[in-house]
């Protein structure tokens, strides 16, 4: 046998254990880092996150705050519920996504199984109400009526409910004191979206899944405020769930308490007569069309002159905000949004938009003025005024002889303004306008905020129109194609005006200006603007922003933060031509168009200014207008289809400033039933604890009318006075 020497292979195998070793030093090396890198360098980071895989979170929902009116009589406030909801998340899980359990559930609350049932399905583009719009990861409400025997039944038998809970829970209240709904201006509330959340994610106020959020009105508005801040506690975990201990815990921070400006016994009164009004205007006969008028819509605003504020904003249709508290039913989202409803959850006052009417002859008497007219001038005011073949007459075809502009105020006269909005027409190049035309008239109803939103405190206002020359210009180009299509030379009317506008639709024609220069044509505006103005006369001519908000009070009333009135400018008018109008407009009260409606009242030592409107409106009956002031408020009223401005809101609005000064129908005073004989300044005060101290509100209930002093009332006013 042959002996290998061991040299041959020595080095081939040194070699081996040397890249072996080479090997697991290597790979001792890189797990050596990688334990530094995990346990030291970034050992915090992954500690907590891992912690954070073994806690779990329980979210405490604040206590949304209250609104108040201004002596702090809740207007909006919580109360606790026994409300069923349902997790939607443990329902898909179920081989029927649950159906088996809703329909048990409907048998318990005496439900319909398809209510139930749409109460949990999500909201989309094709899907009906009722359906569920907010998070589908947070507990759907169901009902927020809930028995104890109901409640007790699903908690005892909570196998048979899966996913189902019932528990006490603060829920909004709309408690209409002395039934002064305010619906219109409070909003309603509804729960959160998914994209809402994930917005507001990095905002200083987050929502959670279980948030419910203001969608108009002041819960919309100072939805912030309101909502709060909620609890969340986080609780240690082991792998299996248990509690282990507690982590971290934030307390939940009740919502702010919004205190505003709104007086719940004048609500109560201006919506009784706004309610009142339209009621009796139905069973008025509209001559003009051979039907009684339809009066279908109406608002009133009552303003405080010297600040701004609204004390009522009354709007009808109006409807019960409680509805949507605990997911509207789709009956009552029918009711609500179906086109026979009339759009109940418009707010009328800042929302609808009408030809003003006579009360908006104000600003053309301001823009004569400044364009070179003597106020005390005097002016031809026959019963029709012609421009080529066309005939513009006087409201009831009466004339006046020669008058001031004054008395163009006071007895409504059209032909006055239709002659000077005709002069200053011609004088600004007529249809061949100058290059840069005063236009006195268009531009005196800017600067009188007409065309843009006052700047109310309530979400979307809208702007009515000034249908100046670029308005002509922008609405012909949207508009043409259409108009040229329609439109046929010596056909029908609107074939004809089709036709018109189609060729020179563009242009400010003399007709525009006419119809302008007394609210007519394409003017529109809201009766929020149309009490700024009038307030603005008022006080000296200072144009406030309109604000429902006056404070936000902290839920243990420790911290205040007042919203003061807050001014955007003056009344294009001196001085001089103030003290003039206000004059005119207390003769419209006293001996013109409102006189009838006025019969008694203490002009000495409450001097009342008015004017009334009249607005026709095409296809449709006269649009009412009334718009007043004394000292101390504002209030207009307007109702669509109602006839004329005296004749159907007129004596709502007296009726109204009867219960403001504790007024009877003869002008006697009694000071202890006046509501509000000097505007309210204080801010009502809020325990540490929560608790208000406010005052009792009766349901308002109006006195008695007195019976006539002659055989019958009169149904209109005297032969020798004249109405608008």
């Amino acid at each position: 046998m042959t002996n290998i020497p061991e040299t041959g292979r020595t080095p081939r195998v040194q070699i081996r254990l040397v890249i072996i070793q080479i090997l697991v030093v290597s790979l001792l090396l890189t797990l050596g880092g990688r334990l530094w890198y995990l346990q030291i360098r970034n050992g915090d980071e992954y500690a907590e996150e891992a912690s954070g895989n073994h806690v779990q979170q329980v979210v405490q929902p604040a206590v949304r705050g209250s609104i108040l009116d201004a002596r702090g009589v809740p207007i909006a406030d919580n109360e606790t519920r026994l409300v069923v909801s349902a997790s939607r998340t443990d329902l898909m899980k179920m081989k029927d996504d649950g159906k088996a359990v809703l329909t048990k559930l409907a048998d318990v609350l005496d439900m319909k199984p398809a209510d139930v049932e749409g109460k949990v399905r999500l909201c989309d583009a094709k899907t009906p109400q009722p359906c569920w719009n907010g998070s589908p990861y947070q507990p759907i409400p169901i009902t927020d009526e809930a028995t104890p025997k109901q409640a007790l039944q699903i908690r005892e038998r909570s196998e048979d409910f899966p996913g189902i809970t019932a528990e006490p829970t603060a829920v909004r209240r709309y408690a209409a004191p002395g039934k002064s709904n305010t619906a219109q201006v409070l909003g309603y509330l509804s729960p959160v979206t998914d994209e809402e959340i994930k917005k507001a994610e990095n905002s200083d106020s987050p929502f959670l899944r279980s948030d419910q959020v203001g969608r108009s009105g002041l819960e919309r508005t100072y939805d912030k405020q309101l909502r709060g801040k909620a609890g969340v506690t986080r609780y240690e975990v082991d792998n299996l769930g248990r509690v282990i201990g507690e982590a971290e815990s934030d307390d939940a921070k009740p919502g702010a308490n919004v205190v505003t400006s709104i007086d719940a016994r004048v609500q109560a009164v201006s919506e009784y007569w706004l309610n009142d009004a339209m009621k009796k205007a139905r069973h008025e006969f509209d001559k003009n069309t051979g039907e009684n008028y339809k009066a279908d819509a109406g608002a009133v605003v009552v303003m405080e002159n010297k600040t701004g504020r609204i004390v009522s904003m009354a709007s009808n249709p109006t409807y019960d905000p409680n509805a949507w508290v605990g997911g509207i039913s789709g009956k009552d989202y029918s009711r609500l949004t179906g086109k026979q409803s009339n759009y109940p959850l418009l707010n009328r006052a800042i929302q609808g938009q009408a030809a003003p009417g006579s009360i908006f002859k104000v600003i053309p008497t301001t823009a004569a003025v400044r364009a070179g007219y003597r106020f005390n001038g005097r002016y031809p005011c026959p019963s029709s005024y012609s421009i080529g073949g066309q005939t513009f007459k006087n409201f009831e075809s009466k004339g006046h002889g020669s008058i001031t502009l004054g008395q163009a105020l006071e007895v409504s006269c059209d032909t006055v303004f239709y002659k000077l909005s005709h002069d200053q027409w011609a004088k600004d190049g007529g249809n061949k306008p100058k290059k840069d035309p005063n236009d006195w008239f268009y531009r005196t109803a800017h600067e009188f905020g007409l065309g843009k939103e006052t700047g109310i405190d309530l979400p979307n206002e809208v702007a009515g129109r000034v249908p100046d020359r670029q308005w002509k210009k922008d609405y012909w180009k949207a508009n043409k194609d259409a108009w040229c299509k329609q439109g046929k030379k010596g056909g029908e009317y609107a074939e004809r005006i089709a036709y018109e506008n189609c060729l020179e639709g563009m242009k400010m024609r003399a007709g525009d200006s006419v119809n302008y220069s007394i609210g007519q044509g394409d003017t529109l505006v809201t009766p929020i603007q149309m009490a700024s103005i009038y307030s603005a006369i008022a006080n000296g001519g200072t144009m406030y922003n309109p604000t429902v908000g006056k404070a936000i009070v902290s839920a243990d009333g420790k911290q205040v933060e007042e919203i003061a009135p807050k001014s955007h400018g003056k009344l294009p008018m001196d001085a001089a031509l103030r003290k003039d109008i206000d004059g005119a407009l207390a003769d419209v009260a006293t001996r013109g168009t409102a006189a009838w409606r006025f019969q008694g009242w203490p002009q000495d030592k409450i001097p009342m200014h008015a004017k009334t409107g009249t607005a026709e409106v095409y296809g449709k009956q006269t649009t009412s207008w009334f718009a007043t002031y004394t000292k101390d408020y504002s209030i207009v009223m307007t109702i669509a289809q109602g006839g004329t401005g005296s004749g159907a809101s007129g004596p709502a609005v007296r009726k109204i400033y009867n219960a403001l000064y504790g007024l009877d129908d003869d002008g006697k005073q009694d000071l202890k039933k006046a509501l509000l004989p000097e505007p309210e300044k204080s801010l009502p005060k809020i325990e540490t604890d929560g608790s208000i101290d406010a005052p009792k509100i009766k349901p308002y209930k109006p006195e008695a009318p007195k019976p006539p002093a002659g055989e019958q009332e009169l149904a209109g006013p005297p032969a020798n006075w004249r109405r608008d």
